[in-house]
């Protein structure tokens, strides 16, 4: 563990740090005598600057904590790289935080002063952290404030004397996160795979919508999420789509977009019925999934599904005819399957699962059905079998792995599978503040990837972050080059 130096500008600050593993430093209040303390914090190891602040924005409220993506003063900025990983730890533990710039005055200002700071962009003002930020010099930093005063009142006011000592109570609170975030830092090789990210699919529906959107206007209905990840469908609904779960969610006759996973055929018969006008984005690999159960099943043959039966691909490719589709995602279960026609059977995969567990479940199945029919070409998708090929061969020379991607995206979740088996500890996280400090702890070479449904810009924050711990050596490593692409359907083309 790196050495942790904490500066606390208040005496009232520092007692209400308590006993704590690390060197601190009172610096005394206002920018003036924090220049005089910056000898004092001159080290080797990470530096925190940790005390109260005024809140410039009404979401902030007293007890809040702001955690500075960057600290300024007049017309210069110090960057706090390592703020969502802080930020995460300290609402791990139930605290209420908010990230953003935080900016340092000579005096504690008025209600119109801090109007004026907040039309900056700024969320919170103190009186010493972009001082003091000159003693970092390199080292890791971090800006950690707990709100004594709002926006709406300034400081002078009778409440300010429980706010304030609601505050310091909060700020030992802070302290073990603070050791954490020491504990991780060190100098890092990080290893980016390649490919990663958005594949042709993905793009192809993200587009789609936009599109629509552009031509139709506001609003677009999506029945689910267009693709498996939270930060597309935040931003796709600021735009004006509206995601809904069914087609009855939808006004009759309005517009509405099938997701990528792709539908069951009763689900495009309940749009038809709604009078919906429908834009199919469902990905063609997944489409062609479909095509080849219509095929078996129109030939009589059993179809097994190898795939999680909760997943939304598996549930509209099973719906294109359920009374010859079953389901299987293991190998026992493939093992213990029965079946009227042993010599009349046929197997499918959902597109995202993991080549050798798939693999594994499809010989169980020969072995048992030696006439099984097979598709002509590997159902699970290229993009799915280049992203766990990239993530295994990073993950070989890794402490770690990050897999960014939501919950719900098996491909993601597949991705940590990968990189488990190859060796490396590893973990789903859908955006940098859900990297946990103690995953970093003695973690010298990481490994950084995303599923196909996360936007690449996830993958910069991470390695952004983890360069607020350390310096950071930053490796490439492709396994191969994607050049697919997929025609987008005739309603947005």
């Amino acid at each position: 563990m790196a050495d942790l130096t904490i500066a606390v500008p208040l005496l009232a600050e520092r007692l209400a740090l308590g006993r704590v593993d690390a060197q601190v430093v009172r610096t005394g209040m206002g920018p003036r005598r924090a220049a005089r303390a910056v000898p004092a914090l001159e080290g080797r190891g990470p530096l925190a600057v940790l005390g109260v602040a005024g809140a410039l924005t009404h979401a902030i409220r007293v007890g809040d904590v702001v955690v500075a993506d960057e600290v300024r003063v007049g017309e210069g900025s110090v960057p706090c790289p390592a703020a969502p990983l802080v930020a995460g730890a300290l609402r791990r533990i139930g605290l209420t935080v908010h990230v953003g710039p935080i900016v340092t005055t000579d005096r504690i200002g008025s209600v119109s002063m801090r109007r004026a700071l907040a039309a900056s962009g700024a969320i919170a003002v103190d009186m010493e952290s972009a001082v003091l930020a000159a003693a970092a010099a390199g080292r890791p930093f971090v800006a950690v404030r707990v709100i004594s005063d709002t926006s709406a009142r300034g400081v002078w006011h009778p409440a300010i004397v429980p706010n304030g000592l609601r505050a310091l109570w909060t700020l030992r609170r802070i302290r073990p996160v603070l050791t954490a975030w020491a504990a991780a830092a060190t100098d890092r090789h990080v290893l980016v795979a390649s490919p990663r990210s958005f594949c042709a699919g993905v793009e192809r529906a993200i587009d789609i919508v936009e599109r629509a959107l552009d031509r139709y206007g506001a609003p677009v209905y999506v029945r689910r999420q267009i693709v498996h990840n939270a930060h597309v469908v935040a931003d796709l609904e600021a735009k004006g789509a509206v995601f809904v779960e069914e087609c009855d969610d939808v006004p009759e006759g309005a517009r509405m977009i099938f997701a990528a996973h792709g539908v069951s055929p009763a689900v495009r018969a309940q749009a038809e019925a709604r009078q919906l006008s429908v834009i199919d984005a469902t990905c063609p690999l997944v489409a062609k999934v479909h095509s080849e159960v219509r095929r078996y099943a129109g030939t009589g043959h059993t179809v097994f599904l190898i795939g999680h039966a909760d997943h939304e691909e598996v549930a509209g490719t099973h719906g294109e005819a359920p009374e010859r589709v079953i389901v299987l995602d293991d190998v026992a279960a493939a093992q213990a399957v029965d079946v009227a026609d042993p010599e009349r059977v046929a197997y499918v995969m959902q597109t995202t699962l993991a080549v050798d567990e798939a693999g594994g479940v499809a010989s169980a199945l020969r072995e048992r059905f030696p006439r099984m029919r097979a598709p002509r070409q590997d159902d699970i998708c290229y993009a799915t079998t280049n992203r766990q090929a990239a993530v295994r061969d990073i993950a070989r020379d890794c402490d770690l792995v990050l897999v960014i991607g939501s919950a719900n995206s098996s491909n993601s979740l597949r991705l940590v599978e990968v990189a488990q088996r190859s060796g490396a500890a590893s973990y789903l996280v859908d955006e940098a503040s859900d990297v946990e400090l103690s995953w970093l702890m003695g973690a010298r070479r990481v490994g950084v990837t995303a599923g196909a449904s996360a936007p690449p810009v996830l993958v910069d924050r991470v390695v952004h972050a983890l360069s607020g711990l350390g310096a950071v050596v930053l490796t490439e490593r492709p396994t191969t080059t994607e050049d697919v692409t997929f025609t987008l359907p005739r309603e947005v083309s």
